[in-house]
Order: structure tokens, then C-alpha cells, then sequence
């Protein structure tokens, strides 16, 4: 087999553990569902992954990079912030509503990874939540933000993007942008924002 088609096989291995994963749960879903969806026979699975869980961990893990490598971006993009937040808090609400599938295992599923891989993966989201916090402390100490607890407006921050993913079809009356618009406003009124 070429790396190349390994690769494949790998990312229909992820993409169909997803599906199955946002549809029955980690816990409902056996390997057989997954090699199904992927169209594979079920030993695929285990040529390319050692279990069940190591496919949750993977997806898990690199859908929560890409959230902090987004939110580091956004920051960087500018250097005022109030700049700063309006572009992190639309960037991380549209990457949630676009990948709503994704975020929602990824959110949802974490206590079905081992120790380990729940230790990896809290350690990214601390990342995130510094990301976000230190953004808003940013925010207070140059008086643009007028918030008494910084950490607390980053979790209610975050937590309105995760909770996107419970709630969000693609179907729906708002797109991810409208929603990232929305989310934008709300928390510039949560910071405190004075612009």
C-alpha cells in the first residue's frame, strides 16, 4: 500500500469515525459502524489504528489544534484588542458552526479518552482558554476592556462556541458568519468593551 493510500485510508478512518461518533455517541458506536461508513471491511481499522479510542484521540487532538492554532492567528492578525478579540471570537465561532460535526465529538466525547490522551487533550484546551483570557487581561490593562474577572469572561466566551456545535445545523435561518457577527457583539458587551 503507498503512503499516499494509507493516508486516504487513514483520513475515511477519522472522517467516518466522526459520523459515527456525532450520531451514536462513542460508547454507541462500534468499529464495524466505522469501517462501514468508510466503506472498508472492518479489519482496516486496526492496520491503521490500534483502537476505537485512538481514533477519538486523533480527531480530538487535532480538532483542538486547529482551534488554538486559529485563535493564535486571529490574535496576531492585529494589535488592538478590541481588534484582537473581534477577530478570535469570529474566527472560533465560525470554525465551530463550519465544523459543527467535528466540534461536537470533540467537545462532547472527552471522557470516553484514556488518562492519558485526556491529560494531552486538557492541556491543549488550557492553551486555549490562556489564549483567550490573556487577550481579554490584554483588554483591561490598556482600559479598552472593563471586566472584574478576565478568566471568567474567557470561559463564557468559549463556551459559547462549544455549545454552537450542540445546537447548529446547517440548515438553519443564520450562517456561520451572521452567528460569528452575533457572538462578535456579545462579546464585546461581555469584556466590556469601550469601542
Amino acid at each position: 500500500m503507498t503512503e499516499s493510500r494509507a493516508d486516504d485510508t487513514r483520513a475515511r478512518l477519522l472522517d467516518a469515525a466522526v459520523v459515527a461518533f456525532a450520531e451514536r455517541g462513542f460508547h454507541g458506536s462500534t468499529t464495524r459502524d466505522i469501517t462501514s461508513i468508510a466503506g472498508l471491511s472492518t479489519a482496516a481499522i486496526y492496520v491503521h489504528h490500534r483502537s476505537k479510542e485512538e481514533l477519538l484521540y486523533e480527531v480530538s487532538r487535532t480538532g483542538h489544534h486547529n482551534t488554538l492554532k486559529r485563535i493564535k492567528s486571529a490574535v496576531a492578525s492585529a494589535d488592538d484588542p478590541v481588534d484582537q478579540l473581534i477577530a478570535a471570537v469570529r474566527a472560533f465561532t465560525v470554525f465551530h458552526a463550519r465544523a459543527h460535526t467535528v466540534a461536537r465529538v470533540i467537545n462532547y466525547e472527552l471522557a470516553a479518552l484514556s488518562p492519558e490522551h485526556q491529560g494531552e487533550i486538557k492541556a491543549i484546551r488550557h492553551l486555549i482558554d490562556a489564549e483567550m483570557r490573556q487577550l481579554i487581561e490584554r483588554g483591561v490593562a490598556a482600559g479598552v476592556f472593563d471586566n472584574p474577572n478576565p478568566h471568567m469572561a474567557a470561559v463564557a466566551l468559549l463556551s459559547l462556541g462549544i455549545d454552537l456545535a450542540r445546537w447548529y445545523r446547517e440548515d438553519g435561518s443564520l450562517s456561520p458568519e451572521e452567528i460569528g457577527d452575533y457572538y462578535v457583539d456579545l462579546a464585546l458587551r461581555i469584556v466590556g468593551a469601550s469601542k
